[in-house]
């Protein structure tokens, strides 16, 4: 089948919303559809093999990018994705956008909708209406059930239920076959040997920045390793490190997606140090339906994850696979803005919440039979979240 991936991501960029559509349009390839991806014109065109190293992939999309028109709010590119999926002789219409998916059933295509967030404003939730009110086949796919949820709510709407399709994130497991043991996965990176605790991803507001750099304080005979960041919140966080005399911090900046699972096994304990309100590279608060594409990576690498206690990843996490840690204090510390990173004031956050954690990682750390045993739990656990069969149910019957 003839797809055409509509998508707002910029390509290629860090954001986890563009790995997305490329490990979709990757599997879609996998399974035999001929794909082509059309994305907004706001990075200079890359080639096939920087893309391939770029996001990890083995089959790469013919990525077209159109013209996008920052003060009309992508609503030109919307409609030139349109007349481009008809040139390509599309099938079926493939979209992460409201606004195209409603314009795909109007000019009487199949339509696939994914969802990975709740709309936002007045326009948002009519675009979404539109879409379950116009005719037409379609199917809208959401991360969590969760989500689910909060779309009703929000354009105050029943589903049909036949057409819609719990999909959550995935990964791809054949990347994380045969890992190294943890201290031959630092031998390979020239990485300091010792017990490691391991986050990899985006240090957006209410990942966990501050919570690291205490802990790291706190913890100085334990190696951390920080993987992913902006250069400039990377050198900011390097900096305060450095002034706290917190030698025990290794942090890599940006590394391409290929290569992350090596990082990842190179972990005795995986952090995913969420707050109450967690903040999308949209700026959009997400904690409500959270499905981050680490939790499966971090899954599939087979290591101790210690995440905190949020009910909507309680939908993949379990007691039997991780360990949850409760959160005290309803609200990102101050110093988690975009803007106030640079008037960090450790004072600010919560102690309890750090103590928790503390207490939490050190326990597992301890004890090398569980953290094993949880390990080994949550790889079993990921084998169903392949992104291949992920795709086969999203157009199962389709």
């Amino acid at each position: 089948m003839k797809i055409a991936l509509i998508t707002n991501s910029r390509i290629p960029s860090l954001t986890a919303n563009s790995i997305q559509a490329m490990k979709v349009a990757q599997a879609l390839m996998q399974l035999g559809h001929d794909v082509r991806m059309f994305a907004p014109r706001e990075t200079e065109p890359a080639t096939h093999e920087s893309l391939k190293t770029h996001y990890g992939l083995r089959l790469v999309p013919d990525v077209k990018l159109l013209l996008s028109i920052k003060g009309l709010k992508r609503l030109d590119f919307i409609v030139h994705a349109q007349h481009a999926a008809r040139k390509f002789g599309a099938e079926l219409i493939y979209t992460w956008l409201p606004q195209s998916a409603v314009i795909g059933l109007w000019t009487k295509y199949p339509v696939v909708l994914e969802m990975h967030a709740d709309v936002t404003g007045l326009m948002g939730a009519w675009w979404l209406r539109q879409f379950w009110r116009a005719k037409g086949k379609k199917r809208m796919t959401v991360t969590t059930s969760a989500l689910r949820i909060a779309l009703e709510r929000t354009t105050k709407l029943k589903f049909e239920d036949e057409a819609v399709v719990s999909a959550p994130n995935g990964v791809e497991l054949e990347r994380y076959e045969s890992l190294p043991s943890p201290s031959e996965a630092r031998r390979q990176l020239n990485l300091p040997q010792g017990l490691t605790i391991g986050f990899t991803g985006h240090i957006y507001p209410g990942r966990g920045a501050d919570l690291l750099f205490e802990l790291a304080k706190q913890m100085p005979h334990v190696n951390f390793l920080w993987v992913g960041g902006t250069p400039e919140l990377v050198s900011f966080w390097k900096a305060k490190l450095e002034e706290a005399r917190a030698a025990n911090v290794t942090m890599t900046g940006f590394v391409e997606h290929s290569r992350i699972p090596l990082y990842q096994a190179a972990a005795d304990v995986l952090l995913m140090p969420y707050s109450r309100t967690i903040e999308a590279s949209s700026g959009q608060d997400i904690a409500e339906v959270i499905n981050p594409m680490k939790m499966f990576e971090y899954m599939a690498a087979g290591r101790g994850i210690v995440c905190a206690e949020i009910s909507v990843i309680r939908e993949i996490l379990n007691e039997d696979n991780a360990v949850f840690v409760e959160s005290t204090g309803g609200r990102v510390a101050p110093s988690e803005s975009r803007v106030a990173y640079r008037d960090h004031n450790i004072g600010e956050f919560e102690n309890q919440r750090i103590s928790n954690w503390k207490l939490a990682i050190e326990g597992l750390l301890a004890n090398e039979s569980r953290r094993l045993a949880l390990g080994a739990q949550a790889r079993k656990d990921v084998e169903r979240f392949s992104w291949i069969k992920r795709e086969e149910r999203v157009l199962e019957g389709f």
